[in-house]
């Protein structure tokens, strides 16, 4: 007893407060959590933005045949992220999971990466926003708006729907994807219904589509689409049954965001023909989808389709916020960040610093994007441009490295559990998922320079990731700093919860 005790006097070690320090349990559901996590993948998004830009970029007819590809290294991944789920409930699910199998200093590391990695993902989107919205407000309102002034606006509105209980942000995500994706899947019925010259052509799943140098740097391109079905386990905590719902909700995030990528992207090739979408997407960029919509089911269905894109940005941009605000909670709890970030706010349970941390990073990035506009010989689409692939592919880069690193914590976890043996295939799964994500982090860092549109030699190629890889490194130091100087603190990383309810009952029995 005697040890608990002088443990909670120690100077820096936070002990259990109350419900401040955990998530509110019970808030979602197998819906709720589903569509929480489905929103983050921004369909509309993929559909009329990166999959011209993948054929436009990488001359590629296979990229369906990709999401099929990725699908299935993606469901190797979720075996034993889903099994190892039914043991560590944390809102900082990666480095949690990590921080499990590899020891605390790697979660510590990846609990830094993370937080970088989401927050640029979140961050990026507001330079596509801004853009959309200001080209509706000139098409539709005859107004010249700068692009940041929607994209501030929408900072703030994001950062209010934080502060308020996660099944309310997970009704408001629902309403979106839901029109969303019903929307893509009448254009998709339509380019089956009436297809280009070459008919209902299935070559676009013809492996043959795939050879050429720039398959590691299409799969790049494609993983993107699929970021937001690993982010199940951040909301364990608020679920009422978490070993249950959180597998559940990541089998059918995968598998159903593989099935209907494939498909949208091979409606695609259907609608200008398997010969003709790369010519097509080089030459209309974004505006493939809503030309190939205008001819086929009119123009006001591509108005209503020119709406609901800038809302499923705004969708996966209260997505991945809530995510951030879960992250910044969990590490505040756990001493990796200040102790302020690891409370909930009294009136929803939502995480209220971490949620205006994420607003506060918006909104200075914004901020500085927009003066970066002002510059008077400069090209106004440029900083907006820059703000989406630049902090869009930093963020994608952070996330493989974190499935990567998770796939290895699977294996360590149970294996340190004495368990290899009953969890055999899932600790191979994990294996082959591990080096397949791996070799596309490889590539991802070898071509950052195709993927942000920078020029053969640019600094940027390294600068970039760089950003990740300074992540690594300081999360490392403050992993080995606090493992020196704090040696109670660094054994509770990945705990969550957990060590504050554990301290409680050792207080009570005390």
């Amino acid at each position: 007893m005697a040890t608990e005790s002088s443990s909670k006097s120690r100077p820096g070690i936070s002990t259990f407060k109350g419900q401040d320090r955990a998530l509110r349990a019970g808030r979602l559901g197998t819906g709720g959590l589903l569509l929480s996590v489905l929103a983050a993948t921004a369909p509309l998004m993929v559909v009329a933005g990166v999959m011209p830009t993948t054929f436009a970029v990488m001359g590629i007819v296979g990229q369906p045949l990709l999401y099929v590809v990725l699908g299935v290294v993606l469901v190797l991944f979720s075996v034993g992220y889903a099994e190892m789920s039914r043991h560590v409930h944390n809102a900082g699910a990666f480095y949690a999971y990590i921080s499990r199998g590899l020891g605390g200093t790697a979660g510590a590391s990846a609990a830094l990466v993370a937080l970088v990695a989401y927050n640029a993902l979140q961050v990026g989107i507001y330079g596509i926003f801004g853009f959309e919205v200001s080209g509706l407000f000139a098409t539709y309102a005859d107004l010249s708006v700068a692009w940041w002034i929607p994209a501030l606006v929408a900072a703030l509105v994001v950062g209010a729907l934080g502060w308020l209980k996660i099944d309310v942000n997970a009704r408001v995500l629902g309403v979106l994807l839901i029109v969303e994706v019903a929307l893509v899947v009448i254009f998709d019925i339509a380019a089956v219904a009436d297809p280009a010259a070459q008919g209902l052509s299935l070559h676009a799943f013809n492996p043959d589509t795939l050879s050429g140098a720039g398959v590691g740097t299409a799969l790049c391109f494609c993983i993107a689409a699929f970021l937001g079905f690993e982010q199940a386990p951040v909301y364990a905590e608020e679920t009422s049954r978490p070993h249950i719902l959180v597998p559940r909700v990541m089998f059918l995030a995968v598998s159903g965001v593989a099935v209907f990528f494939a498909l949208s992207s091979w409606a695609l090739t259907v609608a200008t023909g398997p010969s003709a979408v790369v010519a097509e997407s080089q030459k209309q960029s974004a505006g493939l989808l809503f030309g190939l919509t205008e001819s086929r089911l009119g123009g006001t269905f591509t108005d209503v389709l020119h709406v609901l894109f800038v809302t499923g940005m705004f969708a996966a941009m209260l997505s991945f916020h809530n995510v951030v605000a879960r992250y910044a909670f969990a590490m505040g709890r756990e001493g990796l960040l200040p102790a302020a970030f690891g409370r909930t706010n009294s009136a929803s349970g939502a995480p209220g610093t971490g949620s205006l941390l994420q607003t506060a990073v918006s909104v200075v990035v914004v901020v500085v994007f927009a003066i970066a506009d002002d510059k008077p010989t400069g090209d106004p689409t440029v900083p907006v441009l820059h703000l989406f692939t630049w902090f869009g592919n930093i963020g994608s880069l952070g996330v493989i490295l974190l499935m990567a690193a998770a796939s290895a914590s699977v294996i360590a976890f149970f294996v340190r559990r004495g368990a290899a043996g009953a969890q055999a295939w899932r600790l191979v799964t994990s294996a082959l998922a591990g080096v397949a994500l791996l070799v596309i982090a490889v590539y991802t860092v070898k071509d950052f320079d195709v993927l942000v549109g920078a020029g053969p030699g640019s600094s940027l190629s390294w600068v970039l990731p760089g950003i990740i890889g300074l992540a690594v490194v300081v999360g490392l130091a403050q992993g080995l700093l606090l493992r020196a100087r704090r040696p109670e603190a660094h054994a509770r990383i990945g705990l969550g919860n957990e060590a504050f309810q554990l301290e409680k009952a050792a207080g009570e029995a005390s």
